[in-house]
């Protein structure tokens, strides 16, 4: 148990340098995204034919697989957008709820009630959103880009749960990154009329930035997050995986002293969303643990 909670803490780490790599490479979001989906569907399927996985798939999961994959490379071009109009700052604290997302998104598909305590938990959140937009102005386009990057991260964690028991979770990732990876790149011809300036050739530094994005932040932590799957329970996972933005938004501060550039609205709408989110965790708990009828009294959300 020790070593998937340290092997899971390592992933969620890795993942929280997502952002400041995001703003370490000089390149805009869209030819960002779309070298990080090229690395990383070659090293994905370095590492299938390495551990000899079957690649076969019908061609209906196929269609599944290149949907989902096209959603997640919008979605990160629209976090990476958020970093480059904002900052790493707000595109996390923005990321973060995505799971209060998933909650209102997951009834249309899976065809579930609504949890109404779940949407009160997220209109808290989107108060939080507001008192960044509203306070935080100069950064409204990354704070839009910001939201729907969480829209998008939740709209393809409930489109998986239909695939993931299926099929082995590095063969998903494989399909659909490199399904994301097509999808940009029959965007480019279009993105290129719109912005012709835009440079698409890496620095020396952008090419190694890319490659520890693609390799750690991706393929190695996405490795030991499934290993530390097969010992963890749902709640704890996805209660670390909280931690993401946390880590994210102090390696900004260490490397990029961005709490300079926010005030106090962003304060207060982190708190109101750093809030709701460990409320959320709270009633992922069963309802006879302890620890929850205790900070159900604390928090009022029994």
């Amino acid at each position: 148990m020790k070593q998937a909670l340290l092997k899971m803490h390592l992933a969620v780490f890795l993942w929280g340098f997502t952002g400041i790599l995001g703003r370490a490479i000089e390149l805009e979001a869209f030819p960002l995204v779309w070298y990080r989906v090229l690395l990383s569907s070659l090293f994905f399927l370095i590492l299938l034919l390495i551990r000899k996985e079957k690649l076969k798939v019908s061609v209906k999961e196929l269609v599944r697989f290149a949907l989902i994959g096209a959603v997640i490379a919008v979605h990160w071009c629209c976090f990476y957008g958020a970093i480059k109009y904002a900052n790493a700052s707000i595109a996390l604290v923005c990321l973060a709820t995505a799971g209060i997302f998933t909650s209102i998104i997951e009834p249309f598909f899976l065809k579930s009630k609504f949890n109404f305590k779940e949407m009160i938990i997220g209109l808290i959140a989107l108060i939080g959103m507001y008192f960044i937009y509203r306070f935080e102005f100069e950064y409204a386009i990354g704070i839009g880009m910001g939201v729907l990057a969480a829209v998008l991260s939740s709209l393809f964690t409930v489109m998986n749960k239909k695939i993931v028991d299926s099929y082995s979770p590095r063969l998903v990732a494989f399909y659909e990154i490199f399904f994301g990876f097509l999808f940009l790149s029959i965007l480019i011809p279009i993105y290129t009329s719109y912005f012709p300036t835009v440079r698409f050739t890496p620095s020396n530094m952008d090419w190694v930035w890319l490659l520890v994005l693609s390799l750690f932040c991706t393929v190695w932590g996405q490795a030991l997050a499934l290993e530390a799957l097969k010992k963890l329970s749902s709640f704890t996972t996805v209660l670390m995986v909280n931690l993401e933005p946390v880590y994210g938004i102090i390696l900004a501060i260490i490397f990029y002293q961005e709490n300079k550039d926010l005030g106090w609205g962003f304060v207060i709408g982190m708190l109101l969303i750093g809030g709701s989110v460990a409320i959320h965790s709270i009633q992922m708990l069963p309802a006879d643990n302890k620890l929850r009828k205790r900070l159900n009294r604390i928090f009022i959300c029994k």
